[in-house]
């Protein structure tokens, strides 16, 4: 894929001798299709319809953790493969986190890496490889050294402190032809003991250049947990990579990182939260809430449409602005499909809550979960109308390795390709039901789109939004051109 690149600097011990070998490290996101968002912190690797960048946390963490690191998002920072291998010949260590639909273009990157210095040590991190790290290596071959398995901030730590790989716990690599798996890392339960990302942001990262469309821009994005209690089938991260048990800050690291941001990051003009689920534990919820409170920022946190009304009151007069909330589909049986957890009925009155507040919603929706049909499909939009929310994103059902849902699409024989993105990097459906094809499911995608932002009601709203704001003009007319440029882009993959 194409994530951040870690750089380090470290000193690697030789066991015979004293002798102190001087080491570097790179940690490099690969070059990739434009815009596309594929950091260590996007729930779907592809372009999206408006451009849109998430923070790659999950390399940041090390990072923070190594002197004379450095970490190198390529999308973002507009950089070509040239670039980064001009970045790495200065390194030695080379960390990139990969997916599924990225991991062939990764490997591809690691062998230029490795071609232009071979003693370069590569290293692949993510969910892909955390669930199949002997076909990672056998696939990747001599071009990539290591695959980190579950969380790997102090894997690398201990790597590039120069322990011999057969100690550092939650790796694989291959030796004599054979993938050698040290002992699973246990679960990290001391995250106020890792280092705030929101400084290696600001020492590496261009942070005008992070843009969510519904967020306020410039915005800044940190964890305040790990981990989800929640068992949708279809969630690649709590299933695969970050637990589905919460772990959690303590509330005062929590306003220590957002009081460092304010005072050392003033172009933030909103904060994002973006753990699996920040309303899952309430408790923790609230105490952050009234923490922050004094600081005076906007934010903004993924929910689960079950948070109740007094939660949402709490976090709103501290701040809160904006919530991102998975709805996933009207369907009632679908949401019992994928074990969501959360009804419909409960998702009307965390819509009608929310508004009452006045904390705007971006609603996530998914095409092609198990029980999709074309009457299905209809009820989702009609259900998105009404709920009216303030603006939608809506994805393809990706089976990703190591989730419920890859299990029963194998099972059941649904996967009809492994092509989860096109060759612009833009997703793909690879599910193809009996009832229902994937070019159906694929196409159903740019209906939803349609009838949600082309109803006069929202045109309204949106023109009024511009009548009275130039800033908030200029920003919907820019994102309505880039929408129907990447509408344009999508038919052609279909032709």
């Amino acid at each position: 894929m194409f994530s951040p690149l870690l750089i380090y600097e470290f000193i690697f011990p030789l066991i015979v001798h004293q002798y102190r070998s001087s080491y570097e490290t790179v940690v490099p996101e690969s070059p990739t299709f434009e815009d596309f968002d594929g950091g260590a912190g996007a729930r779907y690797q592809a372009s999206r319809e408006v451009t849109s960048f998430w923070y790659p946390t999950w390399l940041c963490y090390p990072a923070g953790m190594i002197a004379g690191s450095r970490v190198v998002d390529a999308p973002v920072q507009r950089l070509d493969l040239s670039d980064c291998l001009a970045i790495a010949r200065d390194f030695d260590v080379v960390v990139m986190y990969t997916s599924t639909p990225t991991l062939a273009i990764d490997v591809a990157t690691a062998r230029a890496i490795k071609s232009q210095k071979p003693a370069t040590i590569t290293v692949l991190t993510g969910p892909h490889v955390t669930i199949m790290p002997d076909e990672s290596l056998q696939f990747a071959g001599d071009a990539v050294d290591i695959v980190c398995r579950g969380e790997f901030d102090y894997a690398i730590k201990e790597l590039c402190e120069g322990r011999e790989w057969e100690r550092i716990d939650g790796i694989s690599f291959l030796k004599e032809g054979q993938v050698v798996h040290t002992a699973d890392r246990p679960v990290l339960t001391d995250l106020d003991a890792l280092p705030f990302v929101s400084q290696v942001y600001k020492r590496d990262l261009p942070i005008r250049e992070y843009i969510i469309p519904h967020f306020k821009n410039p915005y800044v994005s940190i964890y305040s947990s790990r981990g989800c209690p929640s068992k949708c089938t279809f969630c690649l991260w709590p299933q695969t990579y970050s637990g589905q048990k919460m772990r959690t800050r303590s509330p005062q690291n929590v306003y220590e990182e957002v009081k460092w941001i304010v005072d050392n990051i003033p172009e933030m003009r909103e904060l994002s939260f973006d753990d699996d689920t920040f309303s899952a534990d309430r408790n923790h919820a609230r105490a952050v809430s009234e923490l922050i409170k004094p600081l005076g920022i906007s934010w903004v946190i993924n929910a689960r449409a079950n948070c109740d009304f007094e939660t949402l009151k709490i976090m709103r007069d501290a701040g809160l602005r904006h919530v991102v909330v998975g709805y996933e589909s009207g369907s009632p049986q679908i949401l019992k499909n994928v074990k969501k957890g959360v009804t419909r009925d409960q998702a009307i009155q965390f819509t009608s809550d929310c508004k009452k507040l006045g904390i705007s919603i971006h609603g996530a929706f998914i095409m092609g979960l198990p029980g999709e049909t074309r009457e299905t499909i209809q009820d989702t939009i009609e259900y998105a109308k009404k709920l009216d929310l303030g603006s939608i994103q809506v994805s393809l059902a990706s089976p990703y390795p190591g989730t419920e849902f890859w299990e029963q699409c194998k099972q059941e024989g649904w996967i009809a390709s492994d092509a989860y993105i096109d060759d612009t990097g833009h997703q793909m459906c690879v599910i193809n039901y009996p009832h229902l094809s994937n070019k159906e499911i694929f196409a159903a995608v740019e209906q939803f789109y349609n009838k949600f932002y082309f109803r006069p009601k929202y045109i309204a709203r949106s023109i009024g939004r511009m009548i009275i704001d130039g800033e908030e003009r200029r920003k919907l007319l820019k994102e309505g051109k880039q929408y129907l440029d990447y509408m344009k882009k999508r038919k052609l993959t279909q032709q």
